[in-house]
Parts: C-alpha cells; structure tokens; sequence
C-alpha cells in the first residue's frame, strides 16, 4: 500500500481515505484480517494511536469490524462496501469536475474529453 503523506489533511484520515481505497477496489477483500495495529503502524511509518485512531473511523463506517480475540477484518457486507466505493468515486469526480470547471472547460467539452480518452485507452488495449 502506498503509506505516502500529503501535508494537506491529517494523517490519520489519509490512513482512514488508503485503506478505504483498498477495499473498495478488492486489494483487501471481504472478511479479510487486517495486521495488527502496531504492523500496521510500522509499515506505514505512524505513531501506532493515529493508526489506532484510524482504524477506530473505519469501524464507525462499517468497513472494518473487530473481534476481541482475533483482530479486525474488512466487512463482509458487500453491499456497505459497495456504498463506501460509491461515496468515494463522487469525490474524486467532484473533485475532477472542479478542476475542470476551473480551466473553463464547460460540460460538453469535459464530456467530449473523456469519450477521447475512453478511445484512446481502447485504440492502447487493442
């Protein structure tokens, strides 16, 4: 997983907003076990509390759940996955739209942009 840090959010939700990703895109599938708290902590070059605090955000939105004896695992509920893969595909499409928006790009041409690169990609794989 790619433990780099941006200077524009606190660790903590950029560790929350990483493992999101990875469930979501099936890198950590369901009923998986997570490392422990301090693994975790030490491959991502944390203080194993903001991970600790990180985890504990994953567990109120119920992609994470804990079992006393055995550790955290991803959710097996698929369609809360699913819902969180939703949730985070509108920012980032929020976020593009913005950036978009900013270069004067109106809809249209946004549109007439993505179906280009839609092309490409597929002219690429062929």
């Amino acid at each position: 997983m790619d433990w780099k840090f941006r200077n524009d959010l606190p660790i903590y939700s950029q560790l929350v907003e990483r493992i999101q990703q990875a469930i979501v895109s099936g890198a950590m599938p369901p009923g998986a076990r997570l490392n422990s708290v301090r693994e975790l902590a030490t491959e991502a070059g944390v203080n194993p509390n903001t991970m600790q605090r990180a985890l504990q955000e994953l567990e109120r939105e119920g992609l994470v759940y804990a079992n006393r004896t055995a550790g955290r695992f991803v959710t097996e509920d698929i369609a809360r996955i699913q819902e969180a893969r939703k949730a985070l595909a509108a920012v980032q499409v929020r976020s593009f739209l913005e950036a978009m928006e900013k270069l004067g790009c109106d809809h249209e041409e946004i549109l007439a942009l993505l179906a280009g690169e839609k092309e490409e990609k597929q002219d690429a794989d062929l």
